[in-house]
């Protein structure tokens, strides 16, 4: 078994953007869009996990593989594991699989192919993506996820010791503190080993997942491995926000009017 699937999971009843999915974005949705983005960049499997069937119906529309998962649950990883044993329900197909945000209309998804890679190579649990800080601002903001590693500065990937919404690690001598190298922002793009993402979801909560609302920490907490690998460039085109989660980020997006170049193919 070697295969590799991306599943992306979509949803109506997103708080603070309801509907969002199907949102017109020049003249395709929202979920469309990033299905395609999707489908020209990783050459695998890809199928788009959803609890409503007015997107079920809507990819059926364009052509895209669907899955109706459970009402309910409480992550976008739970409905792609749900979705995961209903396509493969003896899991022989995938060893790998790759958890892509249905709003992540402007994140390149190119950059899961280290990530795929690395799960391979290493045999970690899960890999996922951080990036640099621009401004200490941003380091202390605790809507931004740091990430703790231990790189040397010739280093651009390595395991990631733990997630956390506080300005992590603490330098002591403040004349070393040095946001370029010090600070890195999590992504939240993801790659599971198959058999790591089933064990993961029939774990409970975890108390430092509960404190800091980050489920990555769960996995930390019984002991499974997780790497983070730096990316210089997330987004297809700076005109736009990365992921739309607000109507302020989609007339953003509109206005930019992506066109996204199909990229070149590697096989996964």
């Amino acid at each position: 078994m070697s295969g590799v699937i991306t599943l992306i999971p979509a949803r109506m009843n997103s708080s603070r953007l309801p509907g969002k999915a199907l949102l017109d974005i020049g003249g395709k949705s929202l979920i469309q869009r990033v299905y395609e983005n999707v489908l020209s960049a990783i050459d695998c499997d890809v199928v788009i996990a959803s609890p409503d069937e007015g997107i079920i119906r809507a990819c059926d529309g364009f052509g895209a593989r669907a899955v109706l998962t459970a009402r309910g649950l409480p992550s976008g990883t739970d409905a792609i594991a749900d979705a995961l044993r209903k396509i493969d329900p003896n899991g022989r197909l995938y060893d790998r699989v790759v958890n892509f945000q249905g709003d992540s209309v402007n994140v390149n998804p190119r950059v899961t192919w280290p990530l795929i890679d690395m799960v391979g190579r290493t045999g970690c649990d899960m890999a996922t993506c951080a990036a640099l800080f621009d401004s200490e601002c941003d380091v202390t903001d605790p809507n931004n996820v740091k990430v703790v590693m231990g790189l040397k500065p010739d280093q651009t990937e390595g395991r990631a010791l733990y997630f956390t919404r506080a300005a992590a690690p603490y330098i002591r001598d403040p004349e070393r503190r040095d946001i370029n190298r010090d600070f890195y922002h999590h992504i939240g793009i993801y790659v599971f080993k198959t058999e790591s993402l089933h064990r993961f979801v029939s774990l409970p909560e975890g108390v430092l997942e509960a404190r800091e609302r980050l489920e990555q920490l769960r996995m930390i907490e019984n002991g499974m491995t997780i790497h983070a690998k730096l990316v210089a460039r997330l987004k297809i085109t700076d005109g736009a926000p990365a992921d739309v989660n607000t109507p302020e980020e989609y007339e953003m997006t509109k206005k930019s009017l992506i066109h996204i170049p199909r990229a070149s193919r590697r096989g996964g």
